[in-house]
């Protein structure tokens, strides 16, 4: 996990924990897709501060997904909700379903509690 993507991933989770600065640098790098060059002029910092900003940025997010594993859990729990999402479709497009269609209704019921 090393990508732009992951990173705004696990921001979206642990964000908010991040110093107010390291929150500037990852907003404007990943979540704007700015250049370091770019950060560096808006933010008034040579480009190896943007750099080492980004760098302690990306260890303390890791670092808490490491501890609390929210973005591992989930991504378990959609990768569940997929799965289950697919035997339902599965099992209407099966013959002789009729029996227990309203079962399958309520239970995609509540799978959109979850969505």
């Amino acid at each position: 996990m090393n990508s732009k993507t992951d990173i705004s991933l696990l921001y979206d989770f642990y964000g908010e924990l991040l110093k107010p600065s390291q929150q500037q640098v990852v907003e404007l790098y990943v979540n704007e897709d700015l250049s370091l060059s770019e950060v560096s002029g808006l933010l008034g910092i040579s480009r190896q501060g943007v750099r080492d900003s980004l760098n302690r940025a990306e260890g303390k997010l890791r670092d808490y997904e490491n501890r609390l594993g929210l973005l591992r859990a989930y991504r378990q729990r959609r990768d569940r909700y997929e799965a289950v999402r697919g035997l339902i479709d599965s099992i209407k497009h099966t013959d002789g379903c009729d029996r227990i269609l309203p079962q399958l209704n309520q239970i995609e019921e509540l799978l959109k509690g979850d969505d």
